[in-house]
């Protein structure tokens, strides 16, 4: 959470820019000395706006607000690190929804691990009229995803992901199974 810096001076001071007759005036300059202590936390935060705008060094509660903005993929539980991610990758994973990859990158972003994705479409080529046609008569997708230690809200989760960056009229299966434990040599 931010809050106010003491001491902080004004970037544009309003007594430098008084006309001659009041830059004597004690009186003026204190008033005016006044008015900029007031204004200076918002001409700060004018000086450094470009740096809200960026994910990285953007304040946290304001990176979390600029999520909904840009519509990333959170739920407000995840890290820092996660959540500046997915803010940063937004507009990225706007333009390659319904697509494979695009599917695939929500949900590395969402939960941290690579899901495993089977679907029925296939493409093929072939040198004459009438050939097989790829893939499967009807059109699924299902997804996996492996964590170290799931709880009970992650598939519905999962559920949520998939079906907002999936394939318009594609249906689709999900799970969130246990990450097999690889022992250390």
């Amino acid at each position: 959470m931010r809050g106010s810096v003491d001491g902080l001076g004004s970037s544009a001071p309003i007594g430098m820019m008084l006309p001659a007759v009041f830059a004597d005036d004690d009186l003026a300059q204190r008033f005016v000395a006044g008015l900029d202590e007031v204004i200076a936390p918002i001409l700060n935060v004018l000086d450094c706006l470009p740096a809200y705008f960026d994910p990285a060094l953007a304040p946290v509660d304001f990176t979390r607000w600029l999520s909904g903005w840009v519509g990333a993929e959170t739920d407000g539980t995840e890290p820092e690190p996660r959540l500046r991610a997915a803010v940063a990758a937004a507009a990225y994973l706007h333009r390659v929804r319904g697509t494979r990859r695009g599917l695939a990158e929500a949900v590395r972003l969402a939960f941290g691990v690579e899901p495993e994705i089977s679907e029925s479409g296939g493409a093929a080529w072939s040198a004459r009229p009438l050939g097989p046609v790829p893939g499967e008569p009807r059109p699924h997708l299902h997804v996996t995803v492996r964590l170290p230690d799931p709880g009970p809200a992650d598939e519905h989760r999962l559920d949520a992901l998939v079906a907002a960056a999936r394939p318009a009229h594609m249906p689709y299966t999900v799970k969130v199974t246990a990450a097999e434990r690889i022992p250390e040599r």
